[in-house]
């Protein structure tokens, strides 16, 4: 299994002959500049959503458009997106699964909000947020915890699902902060790669994870940092 970072909480998932995009949020995003979308979204056939935040749901209808890939997420954003013109899209809510050839995904809680502030200045409540827990056919389960703080229950999330990959907020203002996120990662969970996400690309966020990478103490070596654009393999 191969997985590209795409900057700030977006990544590219190629299982099996599935191509996931998760959160792809990458026209704006300071991290994705230079860097080339058709690249990033070459093949996809499914886009998993975490919340609806612009920096998360990004380009969402645009990609699904081109590609006519399904979108998965909670049942308020993917109703939403269908009005923004996408065309396929699976509904879940915190707790469902849904299974494909290659892979299920399965949404977990998450401590946050989503909404979209529309043009008039509105916003517009779409379902809770949700942290993706991937069951791969090809490779080891991948918990994306979204945009979240600490929660007990994520002893929980370990017991059901036993996560080997994890993406991690550690950005602090709008996510937990890197202290409580290593917290997070060595009380509750097992991980054999942690990649910090949710960092530098505000100017209130946190501007790098080096935090992230000294609270984890003994277990930094778990830490990955790679760089945008440039798979991974696990």
């Amino acid at each position: 299994m191969k997985i590209t970072y795409l900057g700030h909480s977006a990544f590219r998932i190629e299982t099996g002959a599935s191509v996931i995009l998760i959160d792809p949020f990458l026209t704006g995003n300071p991290h994705f500049e230079g860097q080339d979308i058709a690249a990033a979204t070459a093949g996809v056939t499914h886009i998993a959503l975490t919340h609806g935040h612009f920096d998360h749901v990004g380009d969402t209808v645009d990609i699904a458009a081109k590609s006519g890939c399904k979108v998965i997420g909670n049942f308020e954003l993917v109703s939403w997106l269908s009005k923004q013109g996408v065309a396929a899209i699976e509904p879940l809510n915190t707790g469902g699964t849904v299974a494909f050839d290659d892979f299920s995904v399965t949404l977990t809680q998450a401590f946050h909000s989503s909404g979209s502030v529309e043009e008039n200045g509105t916003v517009t409540y779409l379902g809770m947020p949700n942290g993706l827990v991937f069951h791969c056919n090809d490779g080891p389960t991948v918990y994306h915890m979204g945009d979240t703080d600490i929660f007990g229950d994520m002893a929980l999330i370990q017991e059901l699902h036993h996560p080997k990959v994890a993406m991690v907020p550690v950005g602090d203002r709008l996510t937990m902060g890197a202290a409580v996120a290593a917290i997070a990662c060595r009380r509750y969970f097992d991980f054999d790669k942690i990649v910090p996400i949710h960092w530098g690309t505000l100017p209130i966020l946190d501007q790098t994870p080096d935090k992230f990478t000294e609270a984890m103490e003994g277990d930094a070596g778990k830490v990955l940092n790679p760089k945008v654009g440039e798979p991974f393999e696990v």
